[in-house]
């Protein structure tokens, strides 16, 4: 018997240890820990090789600012650049069962909030893979 789209997906998600699931939880909360975060752990490489090119198409400016002004260059690029979100968010939805799909449209704008914040927080805590001589071995 062939496996579904759903039981490929599930099976492929890494399971995360802290991402506790309360009965206490709000229905958002549990999306997240449940969905979201596996996912974007799942999409870690991808996520990192898509900043990487991000900065290569932006002059490769990244590696030459202050910390505090790369920490700005990720937030800004997660929450201002609407190209790039949208690419970030297709990479997560896209990764979705069609049950999980259904849940995210009913608050997708407070989920989308969740997930870009998961998504910067993994780019803050892997700032050092976009050095200068990482975006050159990516492009």
């Amino acid at each position: 018997m062939m496996t579904t789209r759903t039981e490929n997906l599930l099976a492929n998600r890494p399971t995360i240890s802290s991402a506790k699931i309360y009965d206490t939880m709000s229905a958002d909360e549990r999306f997240q820990n449940k969905t979201l975060r596996p996912i974007v752990k799942m999409q870690h490489d991808l996520l990192i090789a898509v900043f990487n090119n991000y900065i290569a198409k932006h002059k490769n400016v990244f590696s030459e600012l202050s910390l505090q002004k790369q920490l700005d260059y990720i937030d800004n690029a997660i929450h201002k650049d609407m190209k790039f979100r949208n690419s970030v968010k297709g990479m997560v939805i896209g990764q979705f069962t069609v049950e999980e799909y259904a849940i995210y449209i009913q608050n997708s704008s407070a989920l989308n909030k969740r997930m870009m914040n998961i998504v910067k927080e993994r780019y803050i805590n892997s700032i050092q893979l976009f050095t200068q001589s990482e975006v050159l071995q990516a492009v």
